[in-house]
């Protein structure tokens, strides 16, 4: 169906039907939100009617922008999906996991006790199990609140550069 000038809510009045049945379709099975992905397209559409007007086949253009959405959510929920797949207490009372989370912080902390200067106190309060407030450390280390932040940071790549070092050694 080619249709050339049409006003744009004659152009949402055809292509809404059209629109959510197509979105229903791609993310069935796939966790995406049929509406996420509507919203998505319409605001595509919005922003091709400004730069360059109606296309010239409604129903084609809208097809290949709703694929084309629909694979740009799919990658990004699978690189989420990546960062998050293992639930929270997965392993949590698995003897080897346990045994390496225990080993990876002795290390932490033992590069961290091998850091220049006030670093390791500043780490150490950091990393406290105890959670103590930015105003709580700058007065247990004796320090201004206010360059807590640029001296963590610089405690942070001096650590990152000492890691980094004994990873490439061993």
């Amino acid at each position: 169906m080619r249709t050339h000038a049409l006003p744009a809510d004659d152009l949402i009045a055809l292509l809404g039907p059209l629109l959510a049945a197509e979105a229903v379709a791609e993310t069935s099975g796939s966790g995406a939100e049929p509406g996420d992905l509507e919203q998505a397209v319409w605001l595509r559409l919005l922003e091709r009617l400004r730069r360059a007007g109606p296309p010239a086949d409604p129903p084609l253009w809208l097809r290949r922008a709703i694929r084309a959405e629909a694979r740009r959510i799919r990658r990004t929920a699978r690189r989420e999906t990546a960062l998050t797949c293992e639930p929270a207490d997965a392993g949590r009372h698995d003897p080897e996991r346990l045994a390496l989370v225990a080993a990876h912080r002795r290390a932490l902390r033992d590069a961290v006790r091998r850091l220049p200067g006030r670093c390791p106190g500043l780490l150490a309060a950091l990393l406290s199990p105890h959670d103590p407030t930015y105003r709580e450390i700058a007065r247990e280390l004796g320090i201004s609140q206010g360059s807590l932040g640029p001296e963590r940071s610089r405690c942070l790549g001096c650590l990152r550069r000492l890691l980094a070092a004994e990873v490439a050694a061993g």
